[in-house]
């Protein structure tokens, strides 16, 4: 708590200052803030809605039946929808807090997160435009492989 009010303050200041600095570049620059959010904020809400309506229609005895005994066709299963799932952190976070209440392993949830995080197969063809299909083949495979690693070190020792 106390963490998110430094940096409120902080942003706060620094707007302060770039407005003393010079207010029109400040005002363009908030407009143009407010039109990206305007733009971002009906597929975030769509989102949340989704993630909300799984979680209120999944009964927590299937989340922590297929995500809880840390086992492997689970991990996988989780990791691999993490895998082909497009979202920003800051929902895909209190989505895995959601998950851990309704009985999902950590070991699970940091699967899922992290492949969340470093494999993108919705992004891809992309990918694949400026880097090449053998590049991003290699990446996406190597960044799931390490991503469920990665998963099974964290469920280890934060058990």
């Amino acid at each position: 708590m106390l963490f998110n009010v430094i940096l409120f303050v902080l942003a706060a200041g620094a707007l302060a200052a770039s407005y003393h600095r010079d207010r029109q570049k400040t005002k363009k620059a908030l407009a143009i803030a407010w039109k990206s959010f305007g733009n971002i904020l009906p597929s975030m809400l769509g989102i949340i809605g989704l993630i909300g309506l799984m979680l209120a229609l999944v009964p927590r005895e299937i989340i922590a039946g297929l995500f809880g005994n840390n086992s492997p066709g689970g991990i996988l299963l989780i990791s691999l929808a993490g895998a082909v799932t497009l979202m920003p952190a800051f929902i895909a976070f209190p989505l895995a807090a959601s998950l851990l209440q309704a009985g999902a392993s950590v070991m699970a949830v940091a699967g899922f997160i992290t492949t969340l995080l470093m494999v993108g197969i919705i992004t891809a063809p992309l990918e694949i435009a400026y880097f090449g299909r053998k590049f991003t083949f290699w990446r996406n495979m190597i960044g799931f492989i390490l991503a469920l690693l990665i998963g099974a070190v964290m469920g280890v020792f934060l058990r």
